[in-house]
């Protein structure tokens, strides 16, 4: 037990003294998002210019019509219709590059405690699929199917986006790895690692759901899951820290509520509440 002790304590030494290459490094972020922002806006406008441009040969084209032998009219409309497809996924990636930068600059920059009119929406799917990468990236056999519902009809919400994008990070990371250990075990049936990600208004409440198709938590576990350094994990792979920072962010600063249900050896599901007006 001892032994165990001082290599936690370790772990969290060694957390502690990262901090500051973190601020060095979140200087370091933002000068890189300045760089990587600007030939980002060169490939944003020169796509949307190009699709004018398409527009504009089309009208061309129809008007010689008539004069366009009928192989060559189906070769011209194929291609017309490739660009087209090109030019509108061109554009789609490159905006998603730039919420990406704007977000990097948001951590670099964000004061602290500052609340914005979010659009939760967009900062939700971000992170979803920045943990999904990040498991990705250390584990390249991982694969999980994520499926998402987001409502029309939910508000922006005022949120430090800094803050409640770590604990959307937080939840979604233990969604991962809760699938993805589940899928090295040996089980009778096959499995499909799945995590759905849920966003909806409910009366006065903008409500986030992350549930994942897990072990699920044992009853015992349930009320040590949001206590400082309480965690399943091995030594090495989780400081404990987690859930307790998510709590905090989402109801003492946000006046929010983290409530978790689960049904062991079938999911675990995490959802966030949080007040339309505070």
């Amino acid at each position: 037990m001892e032994d165990e002790l001082k290599k936690r304590i370790d772990y969290l030494e060694m957390q502690l003294k990262n901090q500051d290459r973190l601020a060095s490094l979140g200087l370091l972020s933002a000068g890189i998002a300045h760089e990587i922002q600007n030939p980002l806006n060169f490939v944003i406008n020169f796509s949307k210019l190009s699709s004018k441009l398409l527009n504009d040969l089309e009208d061309l084209l129809q008007e010689i019509d008539d004069r366009i032998p009928e192989k060559q009219k189906e070769e011209l409309e194929e291609i017309l219709e490739d660009l087209s497809g090109n030019m509108t996924k061109i554009k789609e990636n490159g905006d998603r590059a730039s919420s990406i930068v704007r977000n990097v600059l948001l951590h670099a920059r964000g004061k602290e405690d500052e609340f914005i009119l979010t659009n939760l929406k967009k900062l939700i799917k971000e992170y979803v699929w920045l943990a999904y990468h990040a498991v990705r990236s250390n584990n390249k056999s991982f694969n999980v199917c994520i499926e998402e519902d987001y409502a029309e009809d939910v508000p922006e919400v005022k949120v430090v986006p800094q803050d409640f994008s770590r604990a959307v990070l937080n939840i979604m990371n233990n969604a991962c790895y809760a699938v993805y250990g589940k899928s090295k075990r040996a089980l009778p049936e096959p499995y499909q690692p799945t995590v759905k990600v849920r966003l909806w208004k409910e009366d006065d409440w903008v409500k986030l759901s992350v549930e994942d198709n897990g072990p699920g938590i044992a009853e015992e576990v349930i009320p040590k899951l949001f206590k400082p350094f309480y965690t399943t994990k091995p030594v090495g792979e989780g400081t404990g820290l987690g859930l307790s920072i998510t709590k905090s962010i989402v109801e003492d600063k946000h006046y929010g509520k983290v409530e978790v249900d689960t049904k062991l050896n079938e999911f675990t599901r995490f959802t966030i509440s949080l007040p339309v007006k505070k």
